[in-house]
C-alpha cells in the first residue's frame, strides 16, 4: 500500500490502546504490516490458520469469541482485538470466532507484532494483560463451580498461630487457649519446621504421661505437609484427605503464611448457596434467620474471589433473599395466626430485578386479593411489619422512601394497586415516573403468585401504547449522564470520604435498568431481569443486535466492578458502597470503563430519537 493508503489506517490504530502509546515512527511501521480483509455474516467463522498467526482488529462489524465446546469467551466490536493469545503463547488457536455482523478487519502479521512487542513495554504489557483477562473470561464460562475455583489464600487463616520449637508444650497449650486455636505451627526465623496440633498434645503428652515441660520439638510433627497459597481448595482438600490431617500449613518460600483446618473447609461448604437456602428454610424462630444471613456477605466474597459472572451473583443474592424473606412469612403467619385472605408479596427493584448487591436496602409491598376490612388492615400491617424488621436486623435496611410493605400506602388491594398504576401512567407527571422507576421492576415472590401476575399484564397493557408515559420515561432515563467528559475522559465525584471516585450504580447501572426498563414496557415484555428485557427489546427490534449485546457487556462490566469494589470494602472492614474510588483502577481498566460509559450514552440518544418527539 502506498502512503495515502496507508494514513487512514494509522489515524484509526492511532486512537487505539495500546498503539497510541507508539512513537511516529512506530505508528508507521505498525501500518505497514497490516492487510485489509472484509468478512461477511455468511461465512460463519473468520478463517484462521493456526500456523500463521495474526493480530485482528476490528474496524467495524461484531464478531463473537468461543470455545471449541461453543462457550462464549468474548464479544467484539469496532477498536477490539482477537488472535493474540496464539502470538504470545505460541500454542495452537484453540477458540472460534463467529462473524455476527459484517465487519472490516486490520490484520497485522506476526514480525511487525513481535517487533512492536519488543519496542513498546506499554505495548506488551497491554497485550499479556489482555491475554489474562481473557483467561479469566474463560473461567467464569468454563468453571462455575466457585468451591472448585477458589484458592486456598482465600480460606486459610492468616497470619498463623507460630511458636518456636524450644517452648514447652503447657506454653503451647496455654497459646492455643488464649488464641482459640487447635495447632500452631513452629517455626525458627519464620521458617516452617513443624505442626503442633490438639491431637499432637493428647497422643504425645498426656497419653504417655509426659511432663508438661515437654519441649514442643518433641511433641510437634516435624517437616509436615504443605501447600502455596495459590494451591486450588479442592487440591488443598486431597492432600488433606491423603495425609488423613485436618491442619495444613500454608508457605511461600519456606516461610509459614498461614494455616487451612478442616473447619475451615466445612465453614466453605456452609456457605454454598444451596446449602443456606436449606439452612433458612430450616430455622424455627426470626432470631436464627438473622445470624443466618449474617453468611450472605461472606457468600458475597467467595463467589467474587471465584470470578463469578456479576449477573450469576445477583441471582444468587436474590435467591437467598427470596428465601429469607418468604421464612419471615412462614414465621410471621405462625406469631400472628393465618392470613384472613389470600394476599401477595411483590418484590420491587434490585430484588425483582434479581441483580442485588453487597448494598441493598427493602422495596417491598403487599397486594390483597380483596378490600380488607378494618381488623384484616391491622393483621396485614403487622405481618408485613414484622417481615420489613426482620430484614431490616438480617441487613436490608428500611427504605429511606418508605416503600414498603408495612406502609399502608403500599399495602393494597389488586384494585387499588391497579388504580394507583393507572394513575402513574395516565398522568406521568415527575412524581410519578419516579415510582415508575422502582415499582414497574415488579416481581411476585410469595403468597398467591397468580395476583402479582395478573397486576404485572394490566400493567403492560396501561403502558406499551401509551407514547406520552413512554417518553416521559426516556427523559427520566436520559437526564442522568454517564460519568464521560470532552475527549471521553472520566468525570469524578468525591464520595463520602471525600475522595475522587465513580458512582457505579447511579451514574451507570441505573441508567441501563432505566433504558432496559423502557424498552420492556414499549414492546409488552413480562421480563423483569435487565439482560432479559434488552433481549427482548432486540428480538422486538427496538435494538439492533450489536447495540443489545454491548448494553448486556456493559452491565456486565460495571456491575462486576462495583461487586469487585464492594468485596474489596468489605475485606478491608467498611461499610460496602456503589463509589469506586480511581486509585483502586488499573489504566485498562479506566480505558474499558471508558468504553462501557460510551455504550450507556449512546443508547441513551436512541431512546431520546425513539420517544423524545412525543413530548
Amino acid at each position: 500500500m502506498n502512503t495515502s493508503e496507508l494514513a487512514p489506517i494509522e489515524d484509526f490504530i492511532g486512537t487505539l490502546v495500546p498503539f497510541d502509546c507508539l512513537s511516529p515512527e512506530q505508528l508507521a511501521q505498525a501500518a505497514r504490516g497490516i492487510e485489509i480483509a472484509y468478512f461477511a455474516k455468511a461465512q460463519g467463522e473468520v478463517p484462521v490458520d493456526s500456523d500463521n498467526p495474526h493480530l485482528y482488529i476490528v474496524r467495524n462489524g461484531a464478531f463473537e469469541v468461543q470455545s471449541q465446546q461453543g462457550d462464549l469467551l468474548d464479544r467484539l466490536g469496532e477498536g477490539d482485538y482477537f488472535g493474540f493469545p496464539s502470538l504470545l503463547t505460541g500454542e495452537p488457536v484453540s477458540t472460534v470466532v463467529r462473524v455476527l455482523e459484517d465487519g472490516l478487519v486490520y490484520i497485522l502479521n506476526e514480525r511487525s507484532f513481535r517487533q512492536l512487542r519488543a519496542q513498546s513495554r506499554e505495548f506488551d504489557r497491554f497485550f499479556n494483560r489482555k491475554h489474562a483477562e481473557r483467561l479469566r473470561h474463560s473461567a467464569r464460562y468454563l468453571a462455575r463451580d466457585h468451591q472448585s475455583t477458589a484458592r486456598v489464600s482465600s480460606v486459610m487463616a492468616s497470619p498463623p498461630q507460630c511458636i518456636g520449637p524450644e517452648m514447652t508444650v503447657q506454653q503451647a497449650a496455654q497459646r492455643m487457649s488464649e488464641a482459640r486455636v487447635s495447632c500452631l505451627l513452629v517455626t525458627e526465623l519464620e521458617r516452617l519446621s513443624g505442626i503442633l496440633t490438639d491431637r499432637d498434645l493428647r497422643n504425645r503428652v498426656l497419653a504417655p504421661g509426659k511432663g508438661c515441660d515437654l519441649a514442643v520439638a518433641e511433641a510437634m510433627t516435624a517437616e509436615p505437609v504443605s501447600v502455596a497459597p495459590s494451591t486450588l481448595l479442592f487440591e488443598a482438600v486431597l492432600v488433606m484427605s491423603q495425609h488423613n490431617v485436618h491442619h495444613l500449613p500454608v508457605t511461600e518460600e519456606g516461610r509459614a503464611v498461614g494455616v487451612l483446618t478442616s473447619t475451615d473447609i466445612v465453614r466453605l461448604q456452609r456457605n454454598d448457596p444451596l446449602h443456606l437456602i436449606g439452612e433458612l428454610e430450616r430455622q424455627k424462630d426470626r432470631a436464627s434467620l438473622i445470624k443466618l444471613a449474617g453468611q450472605f456477605p461472606l457468600l458475597m466474597q467467595r463467589l467474587i474471589q471465584a470470578d463469578a459472572r456479576a449477573e450469576e451473583i445477583g441471582r444468587v443474592l436474590t435467591l437467598l433473599t427470596d428465601t429469607l424473606t418468604r421464612r419471615l412469612l412462614d414465621l410471621g403467619q405462625v406469631e400472628l395466626g393465618e392470613a384472613p385472605f389470600p394476599w401477595c408479596w411483590l418484590a420491587f427493584g434490585s430484588q425483582a430485578r434479581m441483580d442485588q448487591a453487597g448494598k441493598s436496602d427493602q422495596d417491598n409491598g403487599l397486594l390483597l386479593a380483596r378490600e380488607p376490612d378494618e381488623v384484616e388492615r391491622d393483621y396485614f400491617l403487622s405481618l408485613a411489619r414484622y417481615v420489613c424488621d426482620g430484614l431490616n436486623e438480617a441487613g436490608y435496611v428500611h427504605c429511606p422512601g418508605e416503600i414498603m410493605a408495612m406502609n399502608p400506602k403500599w399495602c393494597l388491594s389488586l384494585a387499588q394497586w391497579q388504580r394507583q398504576f393507572e394513575r402513574w401512567t395516565r398522568e406521568p407527571e415527575p412524581m410519578a415516573v419516579m415510582h415508575a422507576s422502582i415499582f414497574f421492576d415488579l416481581r411476585p415472590v410469595a403468597g398467591r403468585t397468580a395476583l402479582g401476575e395478573q397486576l404485572q399484564r394490566s400493567v403492560l397493557a396501561q403502558c406499551q401504547d401509551n407514547q406520552i408515559f413512554l417518553a416521559m420515561m426516556a427523559g427520566n432515563a436520559a437526564k442522568t449522564v454517564p460519568p464521560l467528559g470532552f475527549f471521553r475522559q472520566l468525570v469524578l465525584e468525591r464520595d463520602g470520604a471525600q475522595r475522587k471516585a465513580l458512582d457505579l450504580k447511579h451514574k451507570g447501572l441505573a441508567i441501563i435498568n432505566d433504558i432496559a426498563r423502557l424498552y420492556a414496557l414499549a414492546c409488552g415484555s413480562s421480563e423483569i431481569s435487565t439482560p432479559k428485557r434488552i433481549q427482548a427489546a432486540m428480538n422486538a427490534g427496538l435494538l439492533s443486535r450489536k447495540d443489545a449485546l454491548n448494553l448486556v457487556d456493559a452491565q456486565e462490566f460495571i456491575a462486576a466492578l462495583r461487586l469487585q469494589n464492594q468485596g474489596r470494602q468489605v475485606q478491608e472492614g467498611e461499610s460496602p458502597s456503589n463509589w469506586l474510588p480511581t486509585s483502586k483502577i488499573s489504566g485498562l481498566t479506566r480505558h474499558q470503563l471508558k468504553d462501557a460509559f460510551a455504550v450507556v450514552a449512546r443508547a441513551q440518544d436512541g431512546i431520546k430519537l425513539k420517544y423524545g418527539r412525543s413530548l
